[in-house]
């Protein structure tokens, strides 16, 4: 009977075990306790995981020996691939040291900058002591013959490693779902680069469009035909999705506005970057040193009223700003040094919105005011001036002279001037009961809900060009800094054509806690004391009393 009891309960455990098998793999479910939940993956993120029904390899190259702050990168990158891992067995991923087996960092370092990922030299402080680390923050995602980088670490200007660390953390989601979307899913919308009206060449613009590809059909747009064949225009501009005015410099005419008014009308969305003043930085470059600020007419004025919003013909200047890089000396002797700019303005931004969260700041040119007016439509400043603001009426002479005089700090009292507007909602069409300049199908006089975005300087898109060859949009060749440009106008075409939601992922916030590097040595001996005593005196004590109570029980 005994022996019968024995091989019922070994068979119950079996069956016990089988079953609790069988339940865990046919249903899948994680517990996230952290107060942030960081390792729970948003819907938009599972919804792209699960559909990648080939294997996907990740390699990440945070691997080595690193500060503190870069080893925290690391394990959270870690966790997180684990947590894509772990929805699907098809995301695999490693960890490899790009010098593990180079000798010559500074060849690797070569290598990876020509590849598009530039390493970061971090400072590592130990012991009270600093030294120079070379890290490769990045990882690259393939799929086949396809190949995708994602970021690891973000700049901030100013910024601490500690807090370029947290910043990094906050994207970690997203980038790694960013790069697997661009993996998974082919590209359907188009984009359209509008031509015809004056705008930045395609060297200029380069760098963007070139990030764009990787999501959108591109393709160059001109309005040249408004003129004999207006109709066909239209339907041709219906194809596509988005539309891009980088910096137009030639007024619209009616023809050309009534058909953008109606693409709008028809869903299509928008991407506005133009100015009400001209002004470049290379009119200053002459032996006088000296230029006119002018207002711009782009025939335009109207267009935008109509829609709630106002460029106005005014200068910003603002103490918090990006150096303007001067020449010095002849030659071999020339020097490139940096000096006091206020008419490029880099911006804050005033909401948390999933298009500015989290970016480095957007370096403007002689940026405009923008005046948002009533209207239905809902309008979120995005991007804005400091505190410190002044506004500038034109026409204004501009000299070089004034990099050496000291601003009057109690001028600035303008506040913060908003550069950057996102409209969404049903748009009123410009031309309702007006007359229309010519006549189409069916016009429409309200639109269905869809967007537009309107920055008031065109040069946010502008790329610097070097020897015929651009550079990465927002990089400062001279300085090494690098803003936010690029990421910016990203983020906003996603947010406009993101059908998915992945862009909401950039809104959650995660807490990260950091040692005190300063506290860590000054206390490292207290606690290494700590570590090492207290658990010995911890189980002497445990030993003293167990033998105490063994040899009480036994005497009795």
């Amino acid at each position: 009977m005994k022996h019968q009891n024995t091989y019922k309960n070994v068979f119950l455990w079996l069956v016990a075990l089988v079953a609790i098998n069988l339940l865990a793999a046919n249903f899948f479910e994680r517990i996230d306790l952290t107060r942030d939940q960081r390792y729970t993956l948003s819907p938009a993120a599972m919804e792209i995981v699960s559909d990648a029904d080939s294997p996907i390899v990740i390699e990440v190259f945070l691997e080595g020996k690193f500060p503190s702050e870069f080893r925290r990168l690391r394990n959270e990158t870690r966790q997180m691939l684990e947590e894509f891992s772990a929805y699907n067995s098809n995301i695999k991923f490693t960890f490899t040291n790009p010098l593990e087996e180079s000798k010559d960092a500074e060849a690797t370092a070569q290598e990876f900058y020509q590849q598009g990922m530039p390493p970061a030299r971090v400072s590592v402080q130990e012991n009270g002591k600093s030294s120079e680390a070379l890290v490769f923050p990045w990882a690259v995602a393939r799929l086949g013959d396809k190949e995708v980088q994602i970021p690891l670490l973000k700049n901030k200007l100013g910024a601490t490693d500690e807090e370029r660390v947290s910043s990094s953390v906050q994207q970690l989601e997203y980038a790694i779902a960013n790069a697997l979307n661009k993996l998974v899913y082919p590209r359907k919308k188009k984009v359209a680069v509008m031509r015809g009206n004056g705008e930045l060449p395609d060297a200029q613009i380069a760098s963007f469009i070139k990030t764009l590809q990787e999501y959108y059909f591109m393709a160059p747009f001109t309005l040249d035909s408004a003129a004999v064949n207006p109709q066909k225009t239209l339907q041709q501009l219906k194809g596509y999705d988005l539309i891009i005015e980088a910096k137009p410099t030639e007024a619209f005419t009616e023809n050309e506005k009534y058909i953008l008014d109606q693409y709008t009308m028809n869903g299509g969305k928008s991407l506005w970057l133009t100015e009400a003043v001209a002004m470049e930085t290379d009119s200053l470059l002459n032996p006088s040193g000296r230029a006119f600020a002018l207002p711009r007419d782009l025939n335009l004025g109207d267009f935008f009223f109509s829609y709630g919003i106002r460029i106005n013909p005014v200068l910003i200047n603002d103490i918090y700003s990006a150096p303007i890089i001067l020449a010095s000396g002849e030659g071999n002797n020339t020097r490139f040094n940096p000096y006091p700019w206020f008419y490029s303005p880099l911006t804050t931004s005033p909401n948390d919105h999933p298009i500015i969260n989290n970016i480095e700041a957007v370096k403007f040119e002689y940026a405009n005011q923008i005046d948002t007016l009533q209207n239905k439509l809902e309008k979120t400043i995005l991007l804005s001036s400091s505190p410190q603001t002044r506004v500038e009426g034109t026409p204004r002479e501009i000299s070089l002279e004034m990099v050496s005089q000291e601003p009057d700090m109690a001028s600035y009292k303008d506040g913060e001037q908003p550069l950057a507007v996102l409209l969404e909602g049903e748009f009123t069409s410009v031309y309702k009961n007006r007359i229309k300049p010519f006549e189409i199908k069916n016009p429409l006089d309200q639109s269905e809900e869809t967007k537009m975005l309107v920055i008031s300087d065109g040069d946010v898109i502008k790329n610097e060009v070097q020897r015929g060859k651009p550079l990465e949009l927002g990089l400062e060749r001279y300085t090494g800094n690098t803003y936010g440009n690029k990421e910016f106008l990203l983020n906003a075409v996603n947010y406009m054509l993101d059908d998915s939601g992945l862009i909401d992922i950039r809104s959650k916030e995660i807490n990260i806690a950091f040692l005190d590097d300063q506290r860590t040595a000054d206390e490292r001996e207290k606690w290494q004391v700590i570590n090492i005593i207290l658990p010995l005196i911890i189980l002497g004590l445990f030993a003293f009393g167990f033998n105490y109570f063994r040899k009480k029980k036994y005497l009795k």
